[in-house]
C-alpha cells in the first residue's frame, strides 16, 4: 500500500499530496512542474501532536526503515518470490516500538525539513541487517534445505519514517498518541545518541525542461524517464541531473492502444557460455531449435521497466525473452500513448540472472552456476512495445505475452 506525502510547492506555496512512488511535483495551481531530488533516500516524519509537549526542543525523532518492494529467492526448490512491505527500527533503544505498523499508511506523512527541530537518534542498525529481516517477514528462507543460488530485490523502495518522541523529564512518550514508551535512570539521556538535522536530508526540486531544445519534459508524477516530444529524445534523473536514453520503438499498428516500456539488456554471460541468443536457448534447454542467424544475434534480456507483481513480472520478461526475434526496434518518433517507466535501468540489469533462472527449463545446468555468474559489456536501451487492448488484458501481439490490466494498475502504487 503506498503512503502519502503532504508537500509544499516550493513556487506558490501550495499545498500538494504526493503519493510515495511519486517523482515529479505537478503543483495544480501555478502549473509548474519540478523532479523532486535527494542524496540518498526520501526521508519522512509521522505528523506530532505539539499540544502534547510544551517545549518543543525536547522533542526526539526515532528513525525507522521502510522497505517495500519484491524479493526473488532462488534455490534447488526452485523460484519464490513475495511482495514485502515492512518498516523496522533503525535505532536500538528499549521500550521504541519495533515497528510502524500501519501508521505509515494511515496517516499523512510530512517530508523531514530543518523545520522539524529537535534532534534525531542515530542510526544504529545496518540497512542489510533490515532487508534480511524482509526476508524473514516473507518467509523467504531456505527451511526445506538444499542450496541458495541468488536472491534479489527488484522494485524496492526504500526510505526512512521518523517517529516523533516527546521528553518529559525522565520520561519519553509518542509524539503522537501521548502513550509512555519507556523512562532513563535520573534522567540520563547519554545513551540516546542523537544528532541535528543533516543539510544532506533536504530535498531539492530539478527543472523538468529539456536539456538538448529546452522544451517542457512529459511525463507523469511516478515516472523514472521523461520523453520529450519536440525532440523526440528521452531522459532519466539523476542526483546530479538529467541523462539522455538510448531508445528505440517497435511500429505498432491500428490496433495499438498503448506502448508499455521494457529495458532491453544486451550481455555476455562467460561463465554460462551465453553470448548470443542461440547459446542461451542451448544452454537453457528450450524447445527450439537455433537458426543459424542466432549464432550471430546478440543475446539480449527484455525486462519490463514496469512494476509488476512478482509471478506477472518473471512470466513478462521470461516471454519477451524467448520472443526476441519477432521484434525490431527502430529509432522513429517519440509516441504520447506510452506507459511511464517505473522500473530503473539498474534494477534491470538486476534482474537479468532472475529471469535466466525463470526461463531454464534444466535447474541443474544454470542454477548452481548463477552466483559467479556476472554480465560482460552489458548495454541497455528504452524499448517501447506495442499492446493491443484485450478488455481486461494488454495483448503484445509480436510475442503474444500477456498483461493483466489489474496488475499494471497496481504496479504503480507498488
Amino acid at each position: 500500500m503506498d503512503i502519502q506525502v503532504e508537500q509544499s510547492c516550493p513556487q506558490c506555496g501550495g499545498s500538494i499530496v504526493l503519493s510515495e512512488s511519486d517523482h515529479l511535483l505537478a503543483c495544480p495551481y501555478c502549473n509548474v512542474k519540478l523532479f523532486l531530488q535527494v542524496p540518498g533516500v526520501y526521508r519522512y516524519v509521522l505528523p506530532a501532536k505539539d499540544n502534547l509537549l510544551e517545549d518543543q526542543t525536547r522533542r526526539i525523532y526515532a528513525p525507522y526503515l521502510r522497505f517495500k518492494g519484491n524479493i526473488f529467492f532462488v534455490s534447488e526448490q526452485g523460484i519464490q518470490h513475495r511482495l514485502v512491505d515492512t518498516t523496522q527500527a533503525g535505532s536500538i533503544v528499549s521500550g521504541l516500538p519495533p515497528s510502524l505498523g500501519v501508521r505509515a499508511q494511515a496517516m499523512k506523512l510530512k517530508r523531514l525539513t530543518p523545520g522539524a527541530g529537535g534532534r534525531f537518534l542515530k542510526l544504529s542498525v545496518k540497512a542489510q541487517a533490515v532487508l534480511e529481516k524482509a526476508v524473514q517477514i516473507s518467509q523467504l528462507s531456505n527451511r526445506q534445505g538444499g542450496a541458495m543460488y541468488h536472491r534479489a530485490f527488484i522494485g524496492e523502495t526504500v526510505s526512512f519514517i521518523y517517529l516523533p518522541i516527546n521528553e518529559n523529564e525522565s520520561s519519553f512518550t509518542d509524539g503522537i498518541t501521548g502513550s509512555h514508551l519507556f523512562d532513563l535512570e535520573d534522567g540520563d539521556t547519554s545513551t540516546l545518541e542523537t544528532r541535528p538535522f543533516h543539510p544532506r536530508w533536504n530535498v531539492s526540486f530539478m527543472s523538468t525542461l529539456c536539456p538538448q531544445c529546452g522544451w517542457s519534459l512529459d511525463g507523469e508524477s511516478d515516472c523514472l524517464v521523461m520523453t520529450c516530444l519536440n525532440c523526440d529524445t528521452a531522459w532519466q534523473f539523476f542526483e546530479k541531473g538529467l541523462e539522455k536514453v538510448a531508445w528505440k520503438l517497435v511500429q505498432g499498428d491500428n490496433r495499438t492502444r498503448l506502448y508499455v516500456p521494457f529495458w532491453k539488456v544486451t550481455a555476455q554471460i562467460p561463465q554460462l557460455n551465453i553470448n548470443s541468443f542461440a547459446d542461451f536457448l542451448e544452454r537453457t534447454n528450450q524447445p527450439m531449435i537455433p537458426k543459424p542467424s542466432w549464432r550471430s544475434l546478440a543475446m539480449s534480456y527484455w525486462i519490463p521497466a514496469v512494476k509488476l507483481r512478482p509471478k506477472i513480472f518473471l512470466q513478462v520478461a521470461r516471454q519477451m525473452t524467448l520472443a526476441q526475434f519477432h521484434l525490431q526496434a527502430v529509432e522513429g518518433k517519440m509516441v504520447r500513448n506510452t506507459h511511464p517507466v517505473t522500473l530503473s535501468a539498474s534494477e534491470a540489469r538486476q534482474s537479468v540472472k532472475i529471469c535466466l533462472a525463470a526461463s531454464t527449463a534444466s535447474r541443474r545446468k544454470i542454477f548452481p552456476l548463477l552466483p559467479k555468474a556476472r554480465l560482460k559489456t552489458s548495454t541497455v536501451t528504452l524499448v517501447y512495445l506495442p499492446f493491443i487492448d484485450k478488455v481486461h488484458d494488454w495483448l503484445q501481439p509480436q510475442s503474444a505475452t500477456v498483461i493483466p490490466k489489474n496488475n499494471l494498475r497496481f504496479g504503480r502504487s507498488m
